[in-house]
């Protein structure tokens, strides 16, 4: 069964340890062993999330002589970011209507009390 790039992507940054990894990426090329040198785990492991991360498309690697430098390839992250951008529209707008209340509340309170003295 063959899932979507979106679940993909997902799954990939389900784990802690991939999105250390792509975080290190945003800097520029990395060698494997300049990408496990922080982690607590054996190059196997660190091998083994980076194969997830091509999977997903996020990382890309590279032959240069005898070593294998990773580089990030953004794109699946702009694909979530723009599935992301219909709910952000939701959530600001919610975010609008609860400022609007608040004040209602606010307003509401403040004329309360003048109204006491």
């Amino acid at each position: 069964m063959s899932r979507d790039q979106l679940s993909t992507t997902f799954s990939a940054l389900a784990d802690p340890t991939r999105r250390a990894i792509l975080a290190r990426l945003t800097t520029g090329e990395k060698t494997v062993s300049d990408l496990a040198e922080p982690f607590d785990m054996t190059m196997p492991a660190v091998t083994k999330h980076l194969k997830v991360l091509e999977k997903a498309n996020l990382v890309e690697r590279s032959r240069q002589a005898q070593y294998r430098p990773c580089k990030l390839h953004p794109e699946p992250l702009k694909d979530i970011d723009e599935w992301m951008g219909q709910y952000r529209q939701f959530f600001e707008e919610s975010f609008d209507r609860l400022d609007s209340y608040l004040n209602k509340i606010q307003t509401k309170k403040e004329n309360d009390d003048g109204n006491k003295k």
